[in-house]
This record gives structure tokens, sequence and C-alpha cells, in this order.
């Protein structure tokens, strides 16, 4: 345990553009009953840092209104969802052999206790997060993968992105064999919904554009369709018995273009928001032919734990696109927000 009671970190003092982060000297937060205390070596960036940042998420009733991730944020608020470290105190109640592990923090807020909880809320949002040395969690979010051959690096990707993925594909009920459209497929969620459909034994259809198609398809992707395109034709030529499962962050006009090219029973879901969170479809096209569309924030526990079982077996690879120290986590967010880039970007501490 470090000797020093201060640590640095990067928290937010309200909304805003990059201007509003600030590193700063903080106390090492001690860790509470059924907490852990852990060391952070890697944070990973999210679009959610960017949207939290900046208010973007709007609140039922007020889409404009600035807000957190669930509502409003308790400034001034350590950033940062994607943890992966080491164990290096724990708090009242918790099995000291945890202490020295490796471990991966699943980030979410849970409704309730159980296997199939549903998240509301993020740390980094609705509590303090890993843009710091150090970041308490509760044990139960704690996850041990010293065995894991991934770094510290790839592991700090996992959380959220390949997190959101793997809900959005166990509540679209992606099967082998299955075919399966990703949007925003160079993105951090995006790719990461390329390697584990690819891992489940899909055919993956990947939108994609210019220079990031190569990185898709090296990621595990059949056939990438061209956003500079005719998107919808595109996909009839490369599918033309239809698609399955549509695994959609973008949203905006790709839900009323998408919709007729499901098959018989498809399903399209949708985790984010990228293209526009106003949607239009013609509504015939979903219950004439029993299609679904299905909302997927983050994942369940139960869907966190298979991932760690992926992790262990280094059943994905992520990608690294750059690296940052913590001093700059100012030009890393603005490097997220520039979509220049593959993979993901990572701070050390």
């Amino acid at each position: 345990m470090s000797t020093s009671p201060f640590m640095r970190a990067v928290r937010i003092t309200g909304h805003g553009g990059p201007e509003v982060l600030e590193l700063t000297e903080v106390a090492v937060p001690a860790p509470q009953a059924g907490e852990a205390l852990v060391q952070v070596s890697a944070v990973a960036l999210n679009n959610t840092d960017l949207w939290t940042r900046e208010g973007a998420y709007g609140c039922p009733g007020d889409p404009k209104a600035l807000s957190g991730w669930r509502g409003q944020i308790d400034f001034p608020r350590i950033q940062g969802a994607d943890v992966a470290g080491r164990v290096v105190a724990v708090g009242a109640g918790v099995e000291d052999s945890l202490i020295g592990r490796r471990v991966v923090v699943d980030p979410a807020i849970y409704d309730t206790v159980g296997p199939d909880a549903n998240p509301v809320g993020l740390m980094g949002s609705e509590r303090d997060g890993g843009y710091a040395e150090y970041v308490t969690a509760p044990v139960e979010r704690v996850h041990d993968v010293t065995e894991s051959p991934l770094t510290d690096d790839q592991l700090a990707t996992l959380p959220t992105a390949y997190g959101t993925a793997l809900g959005m594909i166990e509540r679209g009920r992606l099967r082998k064999g299955e075919t399966a459209l990703v949007s925003g497929a160079s993105g951090g969620v995006g790719l990461a919904l390329v390697q584990i459909a690819r891992a489940r034994g899909a055919r993956v259809l990947a939108i994609s554009s210019g220079p990031k198609i190569d990185a898709v398809r090296e990621a595990g992707a059949h056939g990438v369709i061209d956003r500079a395109g005719d998107v919808a034709g595109q996909i009839r030529a490369a599918a033309p018995e239809g698609i399955d499962v549509a695994l959609d962050v973008v949203a905006g006009e790709l839900v009323g273009e998408g919709l007729p090219l499901l098959r018989e029973g498809g399903r399209w879901v949708i985790a984010g928001a990228l293209g526009g969170y106003d949607v239009a479809f013609d509504v015939r096209r979903l219950y004439l032919h029993n299609a679904q569309v299905i909302g997927s924030a983050m994942h369940t526990p139960t869907h966190f734990d298979l991932l760690m079982d992926l992790a262990r077996r280094a059943e994905i690879q992520p990608v690294i696109a750059a690296t940052f120290p913590l001093d700059q986590a100012t030009q890393a967010q603005e490097e997220l927000s520039r979509r220049g880039h593959v993979g993901k970007i990572v701070m050390h501490p």
C-alpha cells in the first residue's frame, strides 16, 4: 500500500467541455465494509466519459436536460468506468486472500441483488471511478483475473465496451450460424461486438468506413459494409436471406432503413445513439414479421461473469489504439472524440 494518504486523480467539477477536467490530489479512499481498494494499473476511456462530462444523456421527459448516465451527478466526480489493477486493501468482512490479486472491476451499480439485475448507475458517473491511482469497489464487483494471458491494458478495455457488447448479444439471443449486423464497427463497442459474435460462431457483417475497414475485417468481420455507400443495398447483397440480429450502437436513420432487412423473427438490438436519438420506422415491418426492437444498457452480473470467463481464456483480443498518462486526460478524451482510432484508448495512472 502506498505510504502517501493522497493520490492523483482527474475529476470533473461540472458539465462542459474538456476544460472541466482537473488533475488534482485527493485522499486515497478507504475501503468500507464489503469493499476492496484497487490500485489502478490501467483505465480505459469510453464514449460514456464524454457524454457524462458533457451532460448529454438527457432526462425522461426532457431529452435536452444536462444529465449524467442516470440523472444528476454529485460533483466533483472522478471519471472512469473501466479499471484493471491489483487489490491492495480490503474493508471489514472481506477475505484477505484477495489482496495482491489482479482484478477487473464491474463498473455497474445494479438495481437489486441477483444474477439478472439491471444497471442503474456507473462508476465514474454515479460513484467515483478510475481516473485515479486508487478506486474502491464492492467486493462482489471485483473479479479475479490473475491467470488471464491478457495484459492490464487489454483487461481494462473489457468492462464497458465488451460488457455492453456481450449484453447486446445475450439479449439479442445470437446463436451459432446466424447472421449478425454490427453498426459503428470500428468503435470500442463495435469492435467488441465483431469479436464476440465471431467467437460465438455467427456470420458477421460490419458497417464501417474508409481506412478503418481493414481493421474491422482483421477483428473478425466476414464482410464489411461501407458506410459511405448505399448501406441498405450493400446489406441486401451481402445477406440476401436477411439479418438475424442487428447489433446497433448508431441508431438514427439506420433503424428505419434496416428493419426491413431483418429475417422473420429477427431482433434489432440498440445500445447507443451515435447517429441520433430520434428514430422513425415503418411499424408494419415490425409486427408483420414478428421482429423485435430491444434496448440494451450495458450488462447484467451474469453477462459480466461470462465476459470474465472469456478474458481468463483470452478468447477475445482487445485492440489498444493509444495510451496516455493520467495527466493527459484532456488529450486522451479529445483523441476519443475525434473518432479517428480503431480500438480502445487507455490511460496509466
